[in-house]
């Protein structure tokens, strides 16, 4: 039944999106972040939804008419910089270059569609319903989460979806916090009563599904985006005060165990996990000291490199094993170098300060101060969320964030090409002489 209901629905999307290709550019950001057809059991698991639905957006950008000129700024030049360089380290990467090469299309299958949706979307209707479906697709997995937290009394795990980047708890957790801000946003700017009530139940069950993670570098990511929703949100004291009393009251909720668990946070040296992370971010540095232009290029996670440069002390105690980075931060230097950490990390600052812009100087536009600056605050404490959260995970290819800097982009390019067109327009009006009455014979 889920698979004729998804090939059903996908099958009505599919040409939709050739007609309109902005429907496309949802259609994929729905299915790369929530993989729906890892859901079923049948047929649709095994069909390539993604690949069908990339092919076809393309195909539909090729024929649009609707197609807007690829936004020129400072994110979209640090996005094509970061491409350049991730290509030029996989050429010098250590890793057999299979395994390096599958990685490096992974990662330009994310960018290439956030370029394709940079030329597809633009104006406040088709931004929010790109926000609605980021929402969405993590907040079905945040809901069902905290309904099973709260069924369960906190006592059992919860896990994302199977077969994509989220499926592990801890980072099914960092997206469902990343995600929060923007569902606020949504709550605050949707006219539709039952949709606000919606997201408002929804936010409420995505903190316990937060929490029934049991993820430690997820609660540290919960306080940080609270604490920045709250600062930036539409109402700061009242909304402070509410997360303060909701989170806490969901911390009330939790078992012992997941108390006992949240506390290894300070004794992070009796903690085998605490300790391979510490392991492998020595490796990664000296990754970078030895090769600080390229790094290891993809896959830094494979025995050559821990071979190499894993401190001999650890390893012996650790046996040798090999960890993936388990840090956004370690991971962009130990495989990019320090220049590709550089790039990954301006991409951040830029989105963070450019929505700062976008928020003061539309703030008095009647044309964006209803929806822009709350945007923008939001998208800040998303980001905020993940860079926290992400300290403790290998995310540095997680498409969520890059499409929160997406957003960012979007706006900016939205509200650049409305203020040219009515320059253009003041400009025409002014050089265009009055037209004189004819006399009335």
């Amino acid at each position: 039944m889920r698979d004729l209901l998804l090939s059903g629905v996908i099958g009505v999307l599919l040409p939709w999106a050739l007609v309109r290709p902005a429907v496309g550019a949802y259609l994929w950001a729905w299915l790369s972040i929530m993989n729906p057809h890892q859901l079923t059991y049948g047929f649709a698991r095994g069909i390539p939804w993604a690949q069908a639905a990339a092919l076809v957006t393309m195909l539909g950008l090729l024929a649009s008419k609707d197609r807007k000129p690829f936004p020129i700024n400072g994110g979209t030049v640090i996005l094509l910089l970061l491409i350049a360089w991730m290509t030029l380290t996989s050429t010098m990467a250590i890793a057999p270059s299979s395994l390096v090469w599958d990685r490096w299309v992974f990662a330009i299958k994310i960018f290439v569609m956030l370029f394709v949706t940079f030329m597809l979307l633009r104006g406040r209707r088709q931004i929010d319903i790109l926000v609605w479906v980021l929402v969405v697709s993590v907040g079905f997995f945040a809901v069902k989460g905290g309904l099973w937290t709260i069924l369960t009394g906190g006592s059992s795990r919860v896990w994302g979806p199977p077969g994509g980047m989220l499926q592990g708890n801890n980072e099914l957790a960092v997206a469902i916090v990343t995600l929060l801000p923007l569902a606020y946003y949504l709550g605050q700017t949707t006219t539709h009563v039952w949709a606000r009530r919606a997201i408002w139940v929804g936010m409420g069950f995505s903190m316990f599904g937060v929490l029934g993670t049991q993820s430690r570098g997820a609660l540290l990511a919960l306080v940080a985006m609270a604490t920045m929703l709250g600062l930036k949100g539409r109402y700061p004291m009242r909304t402070v005060l509410v997360l303060m009393v909701g989170v806490t009251c969901v911390i009330a909720f939790m078992p012992d165990s997941w108390t006992q668990r949240m506390e290894t946070i300070r004794d992070y040296r009796e903690d085998t996990s605490a300790m391979s992370r510490i392991h492998t971010w020595a490796t990664l540095w000296n990754v970078a000291v030895d090769r600080p232009f390229t790094g290891a290029g993809f896959r830094a996670d494979h025995a050559l490199v821990f071979e190499r440069y894993a401190p001999a002390a650890s390893a012996e105690a650790l046996q040798g094993a090999v960890f993936v980075a388990h840090s956004i931060y370690f991971q962009a230097l130990g495989e990019h170098g320090f220049p590709g950490f550089a790039l990954y990390m301006t991409l951040g600052l830029w989105a963070w300060f450019a929505a700062s812009r976008l928020a003061r100087i539309t703030a008095s536009d009647p044309e964006f101060s209803s929806w822009v600056p709350l945007l923008m605050r939001m998208c800040q404490a998303s980001l905020a969320g993940f860079a926290v959260g992400g300290a403790f995970l290998s995310l540095m290819l997680l498409d969520l964030p890059y499409y929160i800097v997406g957003v960012v982009i979007l706006v900016h390019a939205t509200v650049r090409e409305s203020r040219a067109t009515s320059a253009a327009n003041v400009s025409v009006a002014k050089t265009t002489p009055p037209v004189s009455a004819e006399p009335r014979i």
